[in-house]
């Protein structure tokens, strides 16, 4: 058999892994996650600063996913970097995770795809519906027309991506530029053309649409918010093993991938506050306001009146899968690397002889999406998989102290300015993010908890597994 011997093929340039990370980084967030943070924070002041907050927080944990990712540039991203630098469990827990709360981030783009699409022609269509009561909260399950949606663009991007990482690469790369320009187009519109647009709106406040409690935690809570916005440099290093000259690669993507995300960033939501009261932004599409339009949504209607909503739609909606496409192509590496190791199922390890690519992580992690597509809303989803983000993000970016001392001689093409400040701080800030995510969203963070927990047992299992195939690679070949 000759299935063992496989390995991927490294066809990832420059520009598709610069694609990979500005693509999933610019996502949903940038459109639907201003009115949750609006009302955390009650005054548009504070809600520039926390994206401004987060953003200086992303580029941090970006610069050492640089390092990290020049030292270690194999496929599995936080997986290998958890294991090198800890052992096993911590690779392993991060593996089940990837696979288990990769799923939340898959489903939440499908479900972002479905409110987009809503917006353009209504499908409130319901064909299941059931309340399921955990960690004293009420889940609303149901399946309809949007589920459907969901459900329906993940399998044809998860189909995409099983046919070579080339194809997901230069469609990432042609989604990635159009949303670019969208987001440019977009801010541009409301500063040049948006007839009730007025400084004056970033100075008001959000009484009577539901305004923030404010204070540190309303703060941390927007934070935690943004972080879902900004997040998605961490998975270009998880298809590190597909990427031309990994070392230089890798950090130059990162780096100045997420730059370009903050000056973007920046100028659209600017944007939105100029164009809007307050209280439209506070009253946007999110948990607390379900069926209301998105606040891009809104604040391109400033300039193109009420047909705006099927173009604003149309926008958001090859934003938003340009993210899901780049989040199918990554995360399905990383029980795959796992897998290869032997912790975790083994036909998650297995490469298709075709493609090179891991065919059985992609389905089976599109699958698990589709899933949890019908199990919550787009801010329960995507708070749950914050949640993960930040809790292995700590001992991540440790992990640039713990192999700088680890791995001595190791080559580092690219080496976090300002160490070791840079790594202790961004460990500092997400030690604080995980408490005011249990603070504010103390219920998908208490699942995020358990669920991660759950890998534990299993642990003794897979380390046999890992034992056996590392004496088999140790074995003399016939």
């Amino acid at each position: 058999m000759n299935s063992p011997a496989l390995e991927p093929r490294r066809d990832l340039t420059l520009v598709h892994a610069t694609s990979l990370v500005v693509g999933v980084i610019i996502g949903t967030g940038i459109f639907l996650k201003a009115a949750s943070m609006a009302q955390a924070v009650g005054t548009p002041g504070l809600v520039l600063a926390a994206w401004v907050a987060a953003g200086l927080v992303a580029m941090l944990g970006a610069l050492c996913f640089a390092e990290l990712g020049a030292v270690l540039p194999h496929a599995g991203g936080e997986y290998v970097y958890l294991r090198t630098a800890y052992g096993e469990i911590p690779g392993f827990l991060f593996a089940c995770n990837a696979f288990v709360l990769g799923g939340a981030a898959v489903a939440a783009y499908g479900a972002a795809v479905a409110i987009f699409v809503s917006d353009i022609h209504r499908f409130d269509a319901v064909f299941i519906r059931h309340t399921l009561h955990l960690f004293g909260r009420a889940w609303n399950l149901e399946f309809g027309a949007r589920q459907l949606i969901a459900v329906g663009v993940i399998a044809v991007f998860a189909a995409i991506n099983c046919l070579g990482v080339m194809l997901g690469g230069r469609v990432q790369t042609l989604l990635t530029a159009t949303k670019v320009a969208a987001i440019v187009l977009v801010a541009g519109g409301v500063f040049l053309f948006s007839g009730g647009g007025t400084w004056a709106n970033l100075g008001g406040a959000g009484a009577g649409a539901g305004a923030g409690s404010g204070g540190l935690a309303g703060f941390g809570g927007a934070m935690f918010a943004a972080l879902w916005a900004y997040s998605g440099w961490q998975f270009l290093p998880m298809a590190a093993g597909e990427v031309r000259e990994p070392q230089r690669t890798l950090p130059r993507a990162i780096v100045g991938g997420t730059l370009l995300v903050l000056a973007l960033y920046l100028a659209v939501n600017t944007a939105y506050l100029y164009a809007l009261p307050f209280w439209q932004v506070t009253s946007a599409n999110s948990t607390a306001y379900p069926d209301a339009p998105s606040v891009a949504a809104r604040a391109v209607e400033t300039f193109l009146g009420t047909r705006a909503a099927p173009i604003a739609a149309l926008i958001f909606l090859v934003s938003t899968i340009g993210s899901l496409n780049g989040v199918i192509l990554s995360a399905a590496r990383v029980p795959y690397a796992a897998a290869r190791d032997g912790l975790f199922f083994a036909p998650f390890g297995r490469l298709n002889p075709r493609s090179r690519v891991p065919v059985t992580s992609l389905v089976l992690l599109a699958v698990w999406g589709a899933l949890l597509a019908a199990s919550g809303t787009f801010d329960q989803l995507t708070n749950m998989a914050v949640m993960s983000y930040a809790l292995f993000w700590i001992p991540v970016s440790l992990a640039v102290l713990v192999l700088r001392r680890k791995l001595p001689d190791a080559p580092r093409s690219f080496r976090v300015p300002g160490y070791p400040l840079v790594p202790l701080v961004f460990a500092l800030v997400m030690v604080w993010i995980v408490a005011s995510a249990l603070l504010t969203a103390t219920a998908e963070s208490v699942a995020t908890l358990v669920l991660v927990a759950l890998g534990l047992p299993l642990y003794p299992l897979f380390r046999r597994r890992a034992r056996g195939a590392l004496t088999a690679t140790r074995a003399p070949t016939e």
